[in-house]
């Protein structure tokens, strides 16, 4: 027996859809282009149980619910529809005289079952959007949802099927036990979005099977200001995306370097704007939200333990609630600094200089992204020849994520691979060689063997015409 009753009914799924995809459903432009307007049409008709389900998993607002949920996953689909077929289309290489007559070119097809498991702090965008792209390649496609966020769970596991092709599209709920046996299965393709740590396990997983993964991780974003720059716009910027889902995104700001100049006069501005933002208190704004859980929420509130606080640290443990928190005078080797905050607690670190902060940024792990403040055209090219990320942002955060021609991946620690538009097409697919070559005339007979010696003189000297 066990612990988790929605292991028993796993058994069937993979093979069900692995039928599917034999079977040829998933093949045609036509079926792709139907499931991805389908779920554009389940996300439309039902926006408001959506952003119900989110608000009662996270808090989240109904308006940040559609533009950081629902609103991306739609225009991820209506970008990949206007594109597909062009995609899709075979491509055209050039062939070595040697070989001529023939022609070579390279055709995508798809991989076959995809795993697809998701996270808490952005469940139905990060669950249906990488969907999107391995939809569109023409695969099968099992899509795990966050246990940690019950309500949007359960309203995909109930609406997914009404909508999409079941031969080929499922969902399955459940907590560990069951992401662990599904592990347990094969796959074409495991997409994870989540923790390093659990990215790992994952890996370790479908080492098993030799199954290629996709790692969508997340790190410690750094974001520098210095003084070239309007302190009150990079403090409203910085503040809506470090305070976004209550701090709980992956490529939210996860600490800012300044000087100590620079520091003390962009504080009050990230103070005025945090009011601003949040209507006086973001504890009664209805634009704030909460942490996902308790586990969470104690780990945050153990961050708070000896730091300096220059602005918020308020908590209600009933609610869940923290403040947007600006934590001054951290030490690098603070509790804070030595791993991912996912939450709203805003650690400044004092720094000399650009020198100081790409030096400190290069001595942890890569991270997800790098944002910078600064019209220096010097630092911006620093910035990008001297540290390694997943991305940068000059001016803005968070919002590469929206650009669809921008690939969306990390690099180390931060993740393997990536995805959005174009590039979910070709995570999802095998780029496939082909080569055609008639039998008549038959110019290879050149190369066969006996090598002769006269054969020899031809094949060297036709390889130095060609060089």
């Amino acid at each position: 027996m066990t612990s988790d009753p929605i292991i028993a009914p796993l058994t069937p799924v993979v093979p069900v859809l692995r039928s599917g995809f034999d079977e040829g459903v998933t093949r045609s432009l036509r079926w792709r282009t139907a499931q991805l307007t389908a779920m554009k049409r389940m996300l439309d008709e039902n926006s408001a149980a959506f952003e119900d389900a989110l608000f009662t998993d996270l808090g989240k607002n109904p308006t940040e619910a559609a533009l950081t949920e629902l609103n991306v996953v739609v225009a991820e689909i209506q970008h990949t529809l206007k594109h597909l077929r062009g995609w899709l289309r075979p491509r055209r290489v050039p062939v070595p005289l040697a070989l001529a007559p023939a022609s070579a070119s390279t055709m995508l097809e798809p991989l076959g079952v995809v795993l697809v498991i998701s996270p808490w702090n952005y469940p139905l965008q990060l669950l249906l959007e990488p969907a999107v792209g391995a939809l569109a390649a023409g695969n099968a496609v099992l899509l795990k949802p966050s246990e940690l966020a019950p309500a949007t769970s359960a309203l995909l596991a109930e609406l997914v099927p009404r909508y999409l092709d079941e031969r080929a599209v499922a969902v399955v709920e459940g907590g560990v036990e069951v992401t662990t046996q599904l592990l347990a299965e094969r796959f074409d393709h495991i997409f994870y979005t989540g923790n390093a740590a659990v990215g790992r396990i994952v890996m370790t997983a479908a080492a098993k099977h030799l199954t290629p993964v996709t790692l969508e991780l997340g790190g410690k974003s750094p974001v520098y200001v210095d003084d070239t720059v309007d302190l009150a716009g990079a403090a409203r910027r910085i503040a809506w995306g470090k305070f976004l889902n209550a701090g709980q995104t992956c490529v939210a700001p996860d600490y800012l370097m300044a000087t100590r100049e620079v520091a003390d006069a962009l504080v009050p501005h990230l103070v005025e704007v945090i009011a601003e933002l949040y209507e006086g208190d973001p504890r009664s704004s209805s634009s704030y939200g909460r942490i996902v859980n308790d586990k969470q929420y104690s780990r945050l509130t153990g961050l708070l333990d000896g730091a300096t606080v220059l602005s918020g640290g308020r908590t209600d443990d009933r609610t869940r609630y923290i403040a947007p928190t600006l934590l001054g005078d951290v030490a690098r080797d603070a509790p804070v600094m030595q791993q991912e905050i996912f939450g709203p607690l805003l650690p400044i670190v004092t720094v000399t200089g650009l020198d100081d902060a790409i030096s400190f940024i290069r001595s942890g792990e890569k991270p997800l992204a790098l944002y910078a403040f600064t019209n220096d055209p010097v630092a911006q090219r620093r910035i990008l020849t001297e540290t390694s990320s997943g991305a940068v942002g000059f001016g803005v955060p968070v919002a590469h994520l929206t650009v669809p021609g921008l690939p969306f991946g990390g690099v180390g620690e931060s993740g393997m691979g990536a995805y959005h538009g174009r590039r979910s097409i070709e995570t999802f697919s095998h780029e496939k060689a082909v080569l055609r070559k008639s039998l008549v005339p038959d110019t290879l007979k050149l190369v066969y063997p006996p090598y002769t010696e006269r054969r020899d003189g031809f094949v060297r000297g036709l390889l130095r015409r060609l060089s």
